[in-house]
């Protein structure tokens, strides 16, 4: 809870007593929420615009986390800490500049991550699903590659001199990081086992062990073994590879230098970068979530392996961080996993800063696009932001123990999504229809009732049931809004949607695996096209101002590193 200071009370009173003014003091000078706030003002009025060039700039993106997300994320780090909640700050949140940036592609109202890292990272905005290539190119199509390839800022940063580094709780091969380095008719061609045949242009993993080798590339730390590997070769935890040309691209790695790790032991002994760039590839497919994670590094744990070992460079470095898991636990409709994700991004962000000097380093925090999250109330403060909503207090501040309940007299989680895994819409499977086959007059009946019904229907009446053509048209019209899945040996089997709610409590919604109360019915949770937020300090960053392009990231970036005098 917000506490009055003496010097908050002596800032008020010295504000609104001076004779500039020319007004007394209003009678909420003294009250904690004005007292916070002239204290705020007076910081903001005392800052200076930097305006020298970047030696250094750090790129943190949190896959998927946007305005809503963040909000769940600020909540959850808030009660673990013992408080309410809204009053609490994530590390990304103290940063001085912000702005709204715009995410869609230029063919999606919805964006994809692989298009809006190309932003990012290169300035330019391209199609959904496409790599470091522009919206010339047809997804999919290696023949357009070539023509439309752009270059990421992470080569720029390398050929002026500067060290990269690429980091991710994702498998490296992913949207994202795949963005710090490959051009790709497709996000999905990670390893050559993805291409279409024909295609000249290599696979993702290549593309990185091909960047490490050539020296633009010092550090990739994250997951996606298997795209580095043989599919006849298993990796250190006796998961298979997926190549299917026979190389073996971690050996390739190390053959040219590379110095490879792969949990946490190997991790703690790496040497710097004077013993070779560092390739770490901690999961065969993306890194565990934060919540679940053991053997493996933590993001933050990577990030300050990484900033450490690039700091030593005279000309400075370039660093890209993605939180990748963020997103996953939203498409998988559960909550905990994605704010203690997103908690695991805001320890990064810190550790980031703590390394790090405002003077001469342009840090930038955002994320490539929101999910389909949304929160329900009225939700007394101090309500479990992944639990079901509690009412709010008349007589106090935290909320009352009173659940709260919708019309159909269940209560509902605080925080939903519009589609998912969670859906309140299940799938139902109905008895098989009886045989009327030869009952020539039963199926005339039941064709002519079943159109009565209907007509009936259209006008808001019920039909009464009586005759067996009658029980045969309703069962007819039952099955109106039935789905005929067929399986492999040709069984068919009707189903239904239904709604249902069932009984729910607060210990079943706070469970870590409880999936969020969702409307439509998907097996993934999708996107959304909102604007998110970026946040930055150190040089131009106040740069970002008002509501911007995504691609404009890259050019203030690129201003910081190069264009500042």
């Amino acid at each position: 809870m917000l506490r009055k200071t003496p010097l908050a009370v002596a800032v008020a009173t010295l504000l609104f007593s001076t004779a500039t003014l020319a007004q007394e003091a209003p009678a909420q000078s003294d009250n904690v929420w004005f007292t916070q706030g002239q204290e705020e003002l007076q910081e903001r009025l005392t800052r200076q615009l930097n305006t020298s060039r970047a030696k250094n700039v750090i790129l943190m993106v949190s896959d998927g986390n946007g305005v809503g997300s963040n909000y769940a994320t600020r909540l959850w780090h808030g009660q673990q800490n013992g408080n309410f909640g809204d009053e609490n700050v994530l590390p990304q949140e103290t940063m001085p500049h912000l702005a709204l940036v715009k995410t869609y592609n230029v063919n999606a109202q919805t964006p994809d991550s692989a298009g809006t890292a190309t932003a990012m990272l290169t300035g330019v905005k391209t199609r959904a699903g496409v790599t470091n290539v522009n919206e010339n190119v047809d997804r999919g199509d290696c023949t357009t590659v070539m023509d439309n390839a752009v270059t990421p800022i992470t080569k720029m940063m390398s050929e002026a001199g500067k060290r990269v580094g690429i980091v991710s709780t994702a498998r490296l091969t992913h949207a994202t990081p795949a963005s710090g380095y490959a051009n790709s008719a497709d996000r999905n061609f990670e390893d050559d086992s993805s291409l279409p045949e024909g295609c000249e242009v290599p696979d993702i993993a290549t593309q990185l062990i091909s960047a490490m080798s050539e020296g633009w590339v010092d550090i990739a730390m994250g997951g996606g073994r298997r795209h580095f590997l043989p599919s006849d070769v298993t990796d250190e935890e006796e998961q298979a590879g997926r190549r299917t040309d026979g190389v073996n691209l971690i050996e390739k790695a190390q053959q040219a230098g590379a110095q490879y790790v792969f949990d946490d032991a190997s991790f703690a002994a790496v040497g710097s970068l004077e013993d070779g760039p560092i390739l770490g590839l901690f999961e065969s497919s993306h890194m565990q979530y934060e919540f679940d994670r053991s053997g493996e590094p933590s993001l933050a744990e990577m990030v300050e392996a990484a900033i450490k070992a690039l700091e030593g460079n005279e000309e400075g470095f370039f660093l890209e961080v993605e939180a990748g898991r963020v997103d996953h636990a939203n498409h998988a409709g559960n909550l905990h996993r994605m704010v203690t994700d997103g908690v695991a991004f805001a320890e990064a962000v810190a550790v980031a800063q703590e390394l790090t000097d405002d003077a001469d380093t342009l840090l930038v925090v955002t994320a490539d696009h929101e999910h389909a999250i949304a929160f329900n109330g009225y939700c007394g403060r101090g309500t479990p932001i992944t639990g079901l909503c509690y009412g709010i207090n008349g007589l106090g501040i935290e909320h009352t123990d009173e659940l709260q309940l919708a019309d159909d007299g269940q209560p509902y989680s605080v925080v939903g999504y519009l589609n998912g895994p969670g859906s309140i819409v299940r799938k139902e499977a109905l008895p098989a229809m009886p045989d009327m086959e030869g009952d020539q007059a039963a199926d005339q009946a039941a064709d002519q009732a079943a159109d009565e019904a209907a007509d009936v229907a259209a006008e808001g009446e019920s039909a009464p049931i009586g005759t067996d053509g009658d029980i045969a048209a309703a069962q007819l019209i039952d099955r109106l809004d039935v789905t005929t899945e067929t399986d492999e040996e040709g069984n068919s089997t009707d189903y239904r949607w239904v709604g249902t709610r069932g009984p729910l409590t607060q210990e079943d919604a706070t469970d870590p695996d409880f999936l969020q109360q969702a409307m439509l019915p998907k097996s993934s949770e999708t996107h959304s096209g909102e604007d998110v937020a970026v946040y930055a300090s150190g040089p131009f960053a106040h740069l970002f101002d008002g509501t911007i392009e995504q691609s404009f990231i890259f050019h203030v970036m690129h201003h910081a590193a190069f264009g500042a005098e």
